[in-house]
């Protein structure tokens, strides 16, 4: 019988789950897959970083599409004085909407 992890929100909750080789429904991440994340996610931690400010701003892009409407989500980056959504951003994540 599976059971459910406890806690399945937030990105801590998907760290933890993949850390555990246990999707959030409490089944196994089949073998091949945990092995392809890490070889992958390897690759990024060796990558030299930019700036915080600017992971900051990808971030803030690429979960707050999922969540804040496109013109609210642009004057969000501008007032808190980041760059505004670029063309391809708006593409990207809000294209198909």
């Amino acid at each position: 019988m599976m059971t459910i992890m406890a806690d399945t929100k937030g990105a801590d909750a998907v760290d933890n789950a993949i850390a555990q080789g246990i999707d959030l429904d409490g089944s196994p991440i089949p073998a091949k897959k945990l092995e392809l994340y890490n070889q992958v996610m390897g690759l990024e931690a060796g990558r030299q970083r930019s700036g915080v400010s600017n992971t900051m701003r990808s971030r803030i892009v690429r979960i707050g599409a999922k969540h804040i409407a496109q013109e609210e989500l642009n004057q969000m980056l501008i007032d808190a004085d980041f760059a505004a959504l670029k063309e391809k951003e708006i593409a990207f994540y809000y294209g198909g909407k």
